[in-house]
């Protein structure tokens, strides 16, 4: 259990690297599709898809375990580890297969993230100054209306302190009742 988790780190890891080198150059893809396809079928100048760079998931899957499956072919007949040939081996090889392709979801989302980050990071600067600021307004805005609003309750209460400062013997006579 112990070597697989490092393999399969080790193949998250390899997917993050083989996602991160066809991001920034897509090179033998374009060999690859120059060979393969006619003038009107190859693909454009200022297209950036690669054998897993933008790529849906099937043919992101064919591809690592296409490659994945030459490279073990290719140690199992040149070294004297048998990969295909034990339980260990298989399993291995379905975990470095795996790991692979999650290393590159994972750089993808990393990619994309790093290059949303970069757009917005001015204008998210400018949205915490913004909040800020607004912020501040709405707390100015509350404090002096509380103000004003104590000081008519009290102007209020004052003016009413002012018409009962007679006495109740005074304001019967002002009725005439007394």
């Amino acid at each position: 259990m112990g070597i697989e988790l490092v393999i399969f780190i080790a193949a998250i890891l390899f997917g993050i690297f083989l996602y991160w080198a066809e991001s920034k150059s897509n090179g033998i893809y374009r060999f690859f599709n120059k060979v393969l396809n006619s003038k009107e079928l190859q693909m454009s100048a200022n297209n950036p898809k690669g054998f897993v760079y933008k790529q849906p998931f099937l043919p992101r899957l064919i591809f690592v375990v296409s490659i994945l499956l030459v490279a073990a072919l290719i140690v199992e007949f040149l070294t004297p580890i048998s990969i295909f040939a034990s339980y260990y081996g298989v399993s291995a090889f379905s975990s470095f297969t795996i790991g692979t392709l999650i290393g590159t979801y994972l750089a993808n989302f990393v990619i994309k993230t790093t290059e949303v980050v970069e757009e917005k990071s001015d204008s998210i600067g400018d949205m915490v100054d913004d909040a800020v600021e607004k912020g501040k307004d709405f707390i100015e805005d509350l404090k002096p209306k509380e103000n004003k609003i104590v000081e008519e309750v009290k102007e209020e209460i004052k003016s009413e302190a002012d018409v009962e400062k007679q006495s109740a013997r005074d304001r019967l006579k002002d009725k005439g009742l007394m």
